[in-house]
């Protein structure tokens, strides 16, 4: 219906009142042409992004993807906007937020962009930033997570949320964690990568570094979090989903913990999803400050 509406107006511009009104009509379809051209992606925008569902590109570009107008605003408080495509029904939302360039598409065009089965009707291209080192000075005093080659994106998306909520605002992933760019990562966190910063370190030689500060990570034969003493400020080491912490890193681990299943020696389940074990450690931390 937009489409109809710019087509009039367009076309009150450029008829000369004593024009005829087949002239009028063949104008307008003219301009209605126009416009609809406008709204088409051009096949090199569609192979770059595209292109960045797989990692390799992600990290030869710098960019990254992100849909829906809630996750696009977040991130765009704390992300260069490249390209932002959006549906015409978005257009006053559109004006709200900065981009390189901004461009009107047709819903199926979306489709052949678009992660989701339902495009939310918005989609962005974002620059990552230039990753920094962080010292064991910065952290001191902060409570910060490492993950160790957490695999899934859905869960790293979720374990990023839960740090933001908690007002944790580094992670520190081993190299073969799951990438923070995934689209699937970045849709789960629901804004949270906005504010919450992930690096990407040789963990070993990380944690190695961190005197003075105490690591913590979960173990089935750790001592009970609800008893155990917990400082404001440390590293929480969270494991794969499979096997849990790695030996090398439990080496550096210096306070062992233990979710308690209750009721105590009940058979339950094995293990907890890493994402919920991430939530009830970090609320057990921040309950106690």
């Amino acid at each position: 219906m937009r489409l109809w509406a710019t087509g009039n107006n367009l076309l009150s511009k450029n008829c000369h009142p004593e024009q005829s009104e087949g002239t009028k009509k063949i104008l307008f379809f003219l301009l209605a042409l126009h416009q609809i051209h406008q709204l088409m992606l051009s096949k090199s925008k569609i192979k770059i992004i595209t292109s960045l569902a797989h990692k390799k590109y992600r990290d030869e570009t710098g960019l990254f993807v992100a849909e829906g107008v809630k996750l696009i605003s977040d991130l765009s408080t704390a992300f260069h906007c490249e390209w932002l495509f959006y549906t015409l029904q978005w257009e006053n939302e559109v004006q709200q937020l900065q981009a390189d360039e901004k461009i009107a598409v047709e819903e199926k065009e979306l489709h052949k962009i678009s992660a989701q089965k339902s495009p939310q009707g918005m989609l962005a291209v974002f620059r990552k930033k230039t990753p920094v080192k962080i010292t064991a000075t910065a952290l001191s005093g902060q409570l910060s997570l490492a993950l160790d080659d957490v695999q899934d994106p859905g869960n790293l998306g979720t374990i990023i949320r839960i740090a933001d909520w908690f007002g944790i605002r580094h992670i520190f992933c081993s190299t073969a964690t799951a990438d923070a760019f995934n689209s699937k990562t970045v849709q789960a966190t629901m804004g949270a990568l906005s504010r919450v910063e992930l690096h990407y370190v040789n963990l070993p030689e990380f944690l190695s570094e961190m005197k003075d500060i105490p690591v913590y990570g979960t173990f089935l034969d750790g001592t009970d979090l609800y008893t155990t003493d917990l400082s404001p400020n440390g590293i929480i080491v969270m494991g794969n989903e499979g096997n849990g912490i790695s030996p090398e890193i439990a080496q550096m681990v210096t306070n062992k913990l233990m979710i308690p299943n209750y009721p105590k020696d009940a058979l339950t389940s094995e293990s907890l999803n890493v994402a919920v074990a991430t939530a009830i450690v970090c609320g057990e931390f921040r309950r106690r400050m």
